[in-house]
């Protein structure tokens, strides 16, 4: 490297002028605006001056900047609500409210002989304290009748109680209209998530919420709420609840006799459990009908096509249509992963090209109306992710459309006095409701 002594240095300024390349002045003026480095520099040309190089001399220094840091706030907790689903496990919530490994396998460990833990309800709400990180501090769980299952987090276990919540119990009303979806119209209206759960689940057998739901469709619906200081704490059940869907109105009041389970009924004490859902996933919509002739899209040949197809992402779970028993589970030809059940009287269903079965299904197992029995897939013959499904009568397929299904059985004749006289102040808040509705859209 070319050494210039101080004398040369003062000649050169004197006689030539200073020369920077176009880096090296960017750099130069970077640096001179930095005041973090301590530098206050001035750089100045003499005007009229050609601009000459000289030689240069390349100066590195090692500057000392302070350790830098990041703050993290995984020691922040948040409260989460999670709604509970069909078929739901509290350790399947622990998982969606992404609780570390450790936390889960404690909380199960503790909460494992809890009643209100084995009777989670599709449609209410979980309500947990966490951290950044999957921290589980606290648990709780409204599960009825003022019942409240609570889990706190001390000194590392959880310490549980299932006790009397003291919370004031409110009657809550709400209406709304279809433009889209039922979560669109219940959100435009300010009711919560859980309500729409619970009315698509009450109207089932009824309404198919994907594929029957037109735009000016209605709802009005009285439900209860639990309140602590003023403060919501939990939506509750769904009192009663009225769905216009094409110009015919679908009704359902909430009744629960002495010493037994309650249930939704018509206004005139007719069961709304049918035998058997009109579809066995909750949202999805049909991408191939029952019909005689199709193009078989991997045979690439037409043949009939003796189920329903409803299209759905991977892992959506399948639900039970009717109460039943596993007839067979495994892999069968084109089907793939398959579940017949085995119902009363002639029917039975299947369910076709799963991706995997819930955890415990086995042959000869009962199921219940609506619990989760397998998960979408595209398993055996099928181009995408769906659920091939099948209703049979003395094991020949029907179309589930057409197929006139027995009614239950309605209220017996010792509660009929009793319902009629609890679910009369309902039907009367659904009137009023359902007037003022109409007199506002007219």
């Amino acid at each position: 490297m070319l050494y210039t002594s101080p004398r040369d240095k003062m000649r050169i300024l004197a006689q030539k002028p200073l020369v920077f390349t176009q880096k090296r002045l960017r750099w130069l003026t970077i640096l001179s605006s930095l005041p973090l480095f301590g530098i206050v520099t001035a750089f100045g040309i003499s005007p009229n001056t050609s601009l000459q190089n000289i030689p240069e001399r390349k100066i590195v220094r090692t500057l000392s900047l302070p350790e830098m840091q990041v703050a993290t706030d995984t020691d922040s907790a948040f409260w989460h609500q999670e709604n509970i689903r069909r078929g739901d496990t509290i350790a399947a919530i622990l998982s969606r409210l992404e609780i570390n490994q450790q936390d889960k396998a404690n909380f199960l460990r503790a909460a494992k002989d809890s009643k209100a833990m084995r009777q989670l309800k599709p449609g209410e709400i979980i309500h947990a304290e966490a951290t950044a990180d999957g921290e589980l501090l606290t648990l709780r769980y409204f599960y009825g009748n003022g019942e409240q299952f609570l889990m706190e987090k001390i000194d590392d276990t959880y310490e549980m109680s299932e006790q009397s919540a003291e919370v004031n119990a409110r009657i809550r009303v709400g209406s709304g209209v279809i433009e889209s979806s039922l979560f669109a119209a219940t959100d435009a209206a300010g009711l919560p998530t859980n309500i729409a759960m619970q009315i698509a689940n009450i109207f089932a057998s009824d309404i198919d919420f994907y594929r029957d739901l037109h735009k000016g469709d209605r709802f009005t619906v009285v439900y209860e709420t639990f309140q602590d200081n003023g403060e919501n704490v939990q939506h509750g059940r769904v009192l009663a609840v009225e769905f216009i869907n094409k110009g015919k109105s679908y009704r359902a009041v909430y009744f629960q006799p002495s010493d037994e389970e309650g249930d939704y009924y018509t206004p005139a004490g007719e069961s709304l459990r049918k035998p058997f859902l009109r579809a066995p996933l909750e949202f999805s919509r049909i991408s191939s009908g029952f019909t005689n002739a199709r193009f078989h899209p991997i045979l690439k040949q037409w043949r009939a096509h003796r189920g329903v197809d409803y299209a759905a992402p991977t892992g959506t779970p399948i639900m039970a249509t009717a109460d039943g028993t596993i007839e067979y589970s495994g892999w069968q030809n084109g089907y793939g992963n398959l579940i017949i059940l085995k119902h009363r009287g002639e029917y039975s269903t299947a369910y076709g090209h799963l991706s995997a079965f819930k955890k415990g299904i086995q042959k000869a197992g009962y199921v219940k109306q609506g619990e989760v029995i397998g998960y979408v897939g595209a398993t055996g013959m099928a181009t995408g992710p769906h659920l091939h499904y099948e209703l049979r009568v003395n094991g020949v397929q029907r179309d589930p459309s057409k197929l006139v299904m027995p009614a239950a059985l309605p209220i017996s004749k010792k509660n009929r006095a009793a319902f009629h006289r609890e679910t009369k102040e309902l039907v009367a808040r659904l009137n009023l409701l359902r007037n003022t509705n109409f007199a506002s859209a007219n």
